[in-house]
């Protein structure tokens, strides 16, 4: 075990300050989505410092084609579940596309309803400078908010796709301003999503807050990977992906193994059945 995995298993609980000591003695932050108790306590229980109930949750769990049609209700439901299943980690929950651009009010509103209900310890948004007043109303309620900067989800349609974005002059300098605005407003923390490796470099160097990267490069202070594509459960995987286990393939042949027994009347055979 790694030395910043052992320091990990000894902490009774990952808090703010913690990903804050992380960047500043250089150590690296894991953070990884869980949408239920189960996995969240299986990560949980590994060591992982941050659990991410994300509204990848409308690709990897309802199957829609984007995280657009997530909505608040669900995503509170998703949230409390997985803060069941959390004893160490910092659950944050994605505020989900419509629960927070309306007005900062509105975004205060729902932010609430994320730790009142749902146990969460703090909420993600998406978006740079345009979310300046919003991040600023919602941490004066002393609700710790994590940015997203680089390829926002949520913007799918203005940016056409899932397009790498800080390309050029001009958008190397709209991504740092983006950063800079999310930690003049006050959040912990900000994902650095679908960027060069050498902006994101950039951009963790200018932050005093910790960076988490996804198809940003090895320079942030810290990876986020979505839990489908980690474990192989996802048909398809972004490039920047590393799948570390093939589960899709296992939970396949368990259950071709089960038709099989069944139709062949070997399960339940005596030993898995009542007497």
């Amino acid at each position: 075990m790694s030395t910043v995995a052992a320091e990990s298993a000894r902490e009774h609980r990952v808090t703010l300050p913690t990903l804050q000591r992380r960047k500043r003695k250089g150590e690296k932050i894991t953070m990884l989505t869980a949408y239920d108790f189960t996995f969240a306590q299986i990560f949980d229980t590994a060591g992982i410092d941050v659990l991410l109930v994300g509204d990848s949750l409308g690709n990897v769990i309802q199957g829609e084609n984007t995280t657009l049609p997530v909505t608040l209700e669900e995503s509170l439901y998703h949230t409390r579940l997985v803060a069941r299943g959390a004893s160490r980690a910092l659950v944050v929950a994605d505020m989900p596309f419509g629960s927070y651009q309306v007005s900062p009010e509105d975004a205060v509103r729902n932010a609430i309803r994320f730790v009142k209900e749902s146990g969460a310890h703090a909420v993600k948004l998406e978006g740079g400078t345009s979310m300046l007043d919003t991040i600023a109303r919602i941490v004066t309620c002393e609700i710790p908010v994590m940015g997203h900067v680089g390829l926002t989800p949520q913007a799918i349609h203005r940016m056409g796709g899932h397009r790498v974005q800080g390309r050029g002059e001009a958008g190397r300098a709209k991504v740092l301003a983006d950063a800079r605005a999310v930690e003049a407003a006050g959040a912990f923390a900000v994902v650095l999503e679908g960027m060069p490796i050498d902006l994101a470099r950039e951009v963790t160097a200018a932050l005093s807050i910790p960076t988490i990267g996804i198809g940003a490069g090895v320079h942030c202070d810290g990876q986020v990977l979505v839990m489908h594509d980690l474990l192989g459960l996802s048909g398809w995987t972004p490039s920047f992906v590393k799948p570390f286990a093939n589960l899709g393939a296992v939970a396949s042949q368990a259950a071709r193994r089960f038709a099989e027994e069944v139709s062949e009347q070997k399960f339940p055979d005596a030993e898995h059945s009542y007497r």
